[in-house]
């Protein structure tokens, strides 16, 4: 279950607005689900840049005497995870930094993989680091850049990177969105009356109103400035390999990829697990929230009633006191409580997402039974994970993830399920669009361009 998993780092630009930092708030807000370990705001108002950051959730983060401080009509924000880089406020972003080439900050989703080689490099050239974020690695290719504009000074930083990115960059007099050239992560392009927005999902446009236009495509810098909106495209083409788990797990299910709604995909892939693992049973329930619409398209598929026999806690911290006196599966009591009344007696489908230690499935099983179940079927929505990514995605070591190590009936036995299924990557295929290529690796193992030969240290040695 991706419930030891954290999800992407999300982002959000603002260009011409008179309140450009409270409108990339209100972003971030929307955003929150990608990151909830800090968040940050800089702003310009065509003269300076303006930074406040700080750990936690955004809401904690600002508040109204800090966003009148971020003045101007331009700015971009951060809501972060730790992927590289431990949890600390010098690893807050948007980085903010003045060099011979004026102010500049940068906020970034997604993973460097050939960061520690380019971080050798730059500190064999004089680069000093102020944080251990691969994302610093553009900042000091950027001010060591001979180039004579700053377009070429960004476009010949950005070919020696390699990975999976997302770029906002603020400059006094612009904002600058970059997606990497085989479009890992996501990055969306929308407007509010004559402002320009970026962002990570289509969610933030709709908190405040505003027109989705389209994705920045693979491999495009979008430049947005007084004169409009500019679009370059320096890198060769080359295949795309968007991750799949964005329609699975991370993305808000209200929001859009392309012209494809996550809700409707995720209904579809419950749909396809009904499909190839039928069962008769009484009900059908999600692992809410993020199996919510697989759940109730397993339910529509299969004739079985939908139930919400799991009710979420949506207010469980980042951190929490345990009694000293040790309840068992506190961790997962805290965050889940049963609905005996819908469970007691009953044949039960336990639709999740996915399994990654196998750590949570047993407990809320064990959960499940004790408040009646007769019966406990465990369907997954995606199949089973066998690999760490390493393009953005906090995962385990191939060690640590159940699906590598142990076989589906093995897993089943593991969870104390009466069955388990998990959706093929075969049905996966046919239900997600084609309107593009997609990374599997972490399914299949098959890394675009190849697995990354060197990594940085903390992907290999930190897990949150």
């Amino acid at each position: 279950m991706m419930k030891t998993l954290r999800e992407q780092c999300g982002i959000f630009g603002t260009f011409n607005h008179p309140e450009a930092a409270k409108i990339t708030y209100l972003g971030l807000y929307a955003l929150q689900h990608r990151g909830q370990e800090s968040a940050g705001i800089v702003s310009s108002d065509g003269d300076r840049l303006y930074t406040h950051k700080g750990l936690g959730l955004v809401a904690d983060v600002f508040d109204k005497d800090s966003l009148d401080k971020l003045i101007g009509k331009s700015s971009i924000g951060h809501v972060r995870y730790s992927t590289t880089g431990s949890n600390l406020i010098t690893n807050c972003q948007p980085i903010k930094i003045n060099y011979k080439g004026g102010e500049l900050a940068i906020a970034h989703n997604g993973n460097i993989t050939n960061s520690e080689e380019l971080k050798l490099e730059l500190e064999e050239r004089g680069a000093i680091f102020s944080s251990s974020m691969d994302s610093e690695i553009l900042i000091h290719l950027i001010a060591q850049s001979t180039a004579k504009s700053f377009i070429d000074s960004l476009t010949t930083s950005l070919f020696r990177l390699k990975g999976a990115y997302s770029f906002l960059i603020l400059r006094k007099d612009r904002v600058i969105g970059i997606r990497d050239p085989k479009g890992f992560r996501p990055l969306c392009l929308g407007k509010h009356n004559d402002a320009y927005l970026l962002a990570s999902e289509t969610c933030a446009f709709d908190i405040i109103g505003a027109q989705y236009l389209r994705n920045v495509e693979p491999g495009e810098i979008i430049i947005i400035s007084d004169t409009g909106l500019e679009s370059i495209k320096p890198f060769a083409p080359t295949e795309t390999s968007f991750c799949v788990f964005e329609y699975i797990y991370y993305s808000r299910p209200d929001s859009m990829v392309g012209n494809t709604n996550i809700y409707n995909i995720r209904k579809a892939l419950g749909a396809k697990v009904a499909e190839e693992h039928p069962i008769d049973a009484d009900i059908v329930i999600p692992v809410p929230d993020s199996s919510n619409a697989a759940a109730l398209g397993y339910s529509q598929k299969s004739g079985i009633p939908f139930e919400m026999g799991l009710i979420r806690s949506h207010y469980v911290g980042r951190t929490f006191i345990e009694p000293e006196q040790s309840i068992r599966h506190f961790g997962a009591r805290i965050k889940y409580n049963p609905v005996k009344s819908v469970l007691n007696g009953k044949r039960v489908i336990v639709v999740d997402d996915s399994i990654v230690r196998g750590t949570t499935s047993p407990k809320i099983i064990k959960m499940i039974r004790n408040a009646g179940a007769k019966e406990v079927h465990l369907r997954i929505s995606s199949p089973t994970w066998k690999f760490p990514c390493y393009f953005g995605i906090d995962t385990p070591s191939k060690m640590e993830l159940i699906g590598s190590t142990h076989s589906v009936e093995e897993i089943c036995k593991h969870t104390e399920a009466d069955s388990l299924g998990y959706l093929s990557i075969k049905g996966l295929k046919e239900v997600i669009p084609g309107f593009q290529n997609y990374c599997f690796a972490c399914f299949d193992g098959n890394y675009p361009g190849g697995k990354p030969a060197k990594l940085h240290k903390e992907i290999l040695e930190q897990r949150y």
